[in-house]
C-alpha cells in the first residue's frame, strides 16, 4: 500500500471532505492548524437504540479541538483540531446512503445493510452500488430483539400472524431485518397488522397495549428494551429453529448468538440473531485523517471513555476490528493503521 505523502498532504490543509469538513490533521500538525476547528459528522440512529449513545462516545474520541487536556498527561488523543458531533439519523440504511452522497463524513451501519449497499443488491438493487463507502472498524456486536409483553402467550415469531407489529422506521437496519425474518417465518403483506415507529416509541405503545410486539435490532442492553423491563413489562422471543437455520445459509453475515441472563432485568437467556455493527466513512475523505481517527480510537487512553461510556463499550475492541470486514473494505487510512499494529495478519474469529 502506497506509504502518506504528509508534506504534501499538509500542503493540502484547506481542502474538502465530504460532507464539507476541512481536511488537516496529521501527526506533524502545525500550531497554526491546531486553532482551527473542523468538525467531523457521525451519522447514528435513533436515541433508543445503541447507535446515537455510542457515536457520542465515539466523537469523544476522535475530538481534540485547541485547548483541549495534552494526550500525554493522560487527556483524550484525538485529531488536533478536530469535533466530531454525533448526528441522529433514521439509522443504517439512511447513514449509507448518505455517507456515498457525501451528505455525511462518516457513520455506523450493520453489517448486512452496509454489505448490500457496497454491492447493489437486495435493498439497493434498483439503485446500484454504493461504491464509496469504507470501513474504519466494526465495533460491537447488534443483536436482534423481538419485544413482547410479559403476559403475553406469544412464544416464537411463527405466532405473530394476525397481530400488531411494529418494524421501527423505513431506512433503519431493523426495518430491513424484520422483513426477513418474518418472511423467513412465511409472515407477509395481510398476515400481519405493521407499523413502523422507532424502538422508544414502539416501546411506550406496547406499555399501553396498542401494539403486541416491536423488532429491534441494537447491541445489547438497549434503552428501549431496559426500560421495559425494569418495569416488569418485557418478555423476548428466541430465534431458533429450521427458519432461521435456512436464514442463516441465505444470508452468512446472520450469526446465532445469546442475550445473557440478567442483560435486562428478569429476562431470562436467550438465543438469537446478531450481525456486527461497523463504523464506515466515505472513501473522499483523506487517508492521513482516517488514519489519526483509526489511531485516536484505539489509543489507550480511550478506553476508559469507551468502558465508561456504555455497556456496549466494553466489547469495542481492536482485536475484534476487523471482523467480518470484507465489502465495503477497509479505508486505506484504517488499514495502514491496522498494517502497523499487524491486525491484518491475524485471524479473525466470530465474535
Amino acid at each position: 500500500m502506497k506509504a502518506f505523502d504528509r508534506r504534501n498532504f499538509l500542503r493540502q490543509c484547506g481542502c474538502a471532505l465530504a460532507g464539507g469538513l476541512i481536511a488537516g490533521q496529521g501527526a506533524g500538525i502545525t500550531a497554526a492548524w491546531a486553532e482551527v476547528i473542523n468538525y467531523f459528522r457521525i451519522g447514528t440512529g435513533a436515541a433508543s437504540g445503541s447507535f446515537f449513545p455510542i457515536g457520542g462516545i465515539l466523537a469523544d474520541v476522535i475530538s481534540n479541538p485547541p485547548g483541549s487536556h495534552d494526550c500525554a498527561r493522560g487527556g483524550i488523543c484525538g485529531v488536533p483540531g478536530l469535533i466530531a458531533v454525533a448526528q441522529s439519523t433514521q439509522g443504517s440504511v439512511a447513514n449509507v446512503e448518505e455517507i456515498n452522497a457525501g451528505d455525511l463524513d462518516s457513520g455506523l451501519s450493520q453489517s448486512d445493510i452496509s454489505f448490500w449497499a457496497y454491492r447493489g443488491t437486495e435493498i439497493f438493487s434498483d439503485r446500484g452500488p454504493l461504491d464509496r463507502l469504507r470501513v474504519i472498524a466494526n465495533l460491537f456486536p447488534q443483536t436482534f430483539h423481538v419485544v413482547v409483553r410479559r403476559s403475553s402467550p406469544i412464544d416464537s415469531v411463527g405466532q405473530l400472524r394476525g397481530k400488531r407489529v411494529s418494524i421501527d422506521l423505513p431506512g433503519s437496519g431493523t426495518n430491513v431485518d424484520a422483513r426477513l425474518i418474518l418472511q423467513a417465518y412465511g409472515l407477509v403483506g395481510d398476515d400481519l397488522e405493521l407499523s413502523y415507529f422507532p424502538a422508544g416509541h414502539a416501546a411506550d405503545l406496547l406499555r399501553d397495549r396498542e401494539i403486541d410486539a416491536f423488532f429491534l435490532v441494537a447491541g445489547a442492553p438497549a434503552n428501549a428494551v431496559t426500560s421495559l423491563a425494569d418495569e416488569g413489562i418485557a418478555k423476548l422471543i428466541p430465534l431458533v429453529g429450521p427458519e432461521i437455520d435456512t436464514l442463516k445459509l441465505t444470508y452468512p453475515f446472520f450469526e446465532s448468538t445469546g442475550i445473557r441472563s440478567g442483560t435486562y432485568l428478569n429476562v431470562p437467556y436467550i438465543e438469537t440473531l446478531s450481525v456486527g455493527a461497523q463504523w464506515l466513512v466515505s472513501a473522499e475523505v483523506p487517508d492521513e485523517l482516517v488514519y489519526q481517527i483509526t489511531r485516536a480510537l484505539w489509543h489507550e487512553n480511550a478506553r476508559m471513555l469507551l468502558t465508561t461510556g456504555h455497556p456496549l463499550g466494553g466489547v469495542i475492541l481492536r482485536d475484534n476490528a476487523l471482523h467480518g470486514v470484507s465489502e465495503p473494505p477497509l479505508h486505506p487510512g484504517a488499514a495502514t493503521y491496522y498494517e502497523e499494529h499487524e491486525e491484518l495478519s491475524k485471524p479473525q474469529t466470530s465474535l
